[in-house]
């Protein structure tokens, strides 16, 4: 194959070009937004699996640079009574701890980690259509421009604009639960920094941490109907505050946290892609949230995105031709992506319980050498 495009440029797009990069494709990523500061105040934890992944592609320094690692996990019932604690991931290597961090700092480390190998990227290229070809594929963008390759690959997230041309009936739909984040340094430090603490009341899920800096970063998952956009981009922080700290109050430790947060405050609504739809045509391909978004119950979301761009550069380098290896890629991926949609929509839901130690997700006895970059 000659020319690879990349829509998106978040984690899943950047590290897909960094990855198809080391395996000597021509790529460029094509990002809508102008900058990579998108969801700048949401935070979010890569597991050991995406960290592993990162490594593999030489970007993990660039990460490990920012946020702060997490080497264990606390449960706790709505009274703050212990019910389990445990290591998180790979705890043991350095390298593989968990990484807690704010979504926009990891999209800009990536981006300029594309940009410093060389690797074009284009912002403020929203695409508005995608044409294929015969022998080739072309993006069409909002400023009148074009970009024409032999294999699209998008990246674009929950509204992929290319899943639209893939799927067109497939469509995001409410996960049963509006989750919050927040950030405060005026709220009393709860346990150790590199530890992340879950509490399960009645009727909200709450976790926090707090960086070595004193920095709480915090969530909580409320299930009830969805928010309009209008309320999602109207919501202020004293409003979600005030929606929250009743809530916390009823049955858990820790309206105290959502109380001394000040402005910085998010809300969402958790969504998710049904399960079975397709991934692929001749010449486009999905990956990451734009074929396979989860509520975030399961906090998998990145990490499984980042082992989506490693697989799929090894893919396209050691298979015979361009089909054999989309195949071989969705056959690797889709039970452990859509696993993922299944467990972390039931957590959202109320319909699973989570269990101390969680069962191993598909793939995970395969994954190691599946990521390994020098092996097939």
């Amino acid at each position: 194959m000659g020319r690879l495009l990349v829509i998106g440029g978040g984690a899943a797009g950047s590290a897909a070009a960094l990855a198809l990069h080391k395996a000597g494709f021509d790529v460029t990523v094509y990002e809508a937004h102008p900058d990579a500061a998108e969801d700048i105040g949401a935070f979010l934890t890569l597991a050991s699996n995406g960290m592993r992944a990162l490594a593999q592609i030489d970007a993990a320094p660039a990460v490990t640079a920012l946020g702060f690692p997490l080497t264990g996990m606390r449960m706790l019932d709505g009274s703050g009574t212990e019910r389990a604690a445990r290591p998180l991931g790979e705890a043991e290597d350095p390298a593989l701890r968990y990484r807690c961090l704010r979504r926009g700092d990891l999209n800009t480390a990536l981006q300029a980690e594309v940009a410093r190998r060389g690797i074009p990227v284009r912002h403020g290229a929203r695409l508005v259509s995608v044409h294929e070809g015969p022998d080739s594929v072309t993006a069409h963008f909002a400023d009148g421009g074009a970009a024409t390759g032999d294999l699209l690959i998008g990246a674009d997230g929950l509204n992929s604009t290319v899943r639209r041309s893939i799927a067109p009936t497939a469509r995001p739909r409410y996960a049963g639960e509006r989750v919050f984040y927040g950030r405060t340094t005026d709220a009393p430090l709860l346990g150790a920094t590199d530890v992340i603490t879950f509490i399960r009341g009645t009727s909200v899920a709450f976790g926090h941490t707090a960086s070595p800096e004193g920095e709480t970063h915090w969530f909580a998952r409320v299930a009830g109907d969805s928010l309009t956009p209008e309320e999602i981009a109207h919501g202020t922080a004293a409003r979600h505050r005030d929606l929250l700290v009743p809530l916390l109050r009823e049955d858990t430790p820790a309206a105290g946290i959502v109380a001394e947060t000040a402005d910085d405050i998010l809300v969402t609504n958790a969504m998710e892609l049904p399960r079975g739809m397709p991934w692929r045509s001749a010449r486009c391909l999905l990956i990451g949230d734009a074929a396979h978004a989860a509520s975030p119950a399961t906090g998998q979301g990145a990490s499984m995105a980042l082992e989506d761009a490693v697989i799929l550069a090894k893919a396209l380098r050691d298979a015979p031709d361009r089909d054999t290896a989309l195949t071989t890629y969705e056959n690797l991926r889709r039970p452990r992506v859509e696993h993922n949609i299944t467990v972390s929509g039931d957590i959202s839901r109320g319909t699973h319980t989570r269990p101390a130690a969680p069962a191993p997700r598909p793939g995970d006895g395969d994954l190691i050498e599946q990521l390994e970059w020098n092996g097939r």
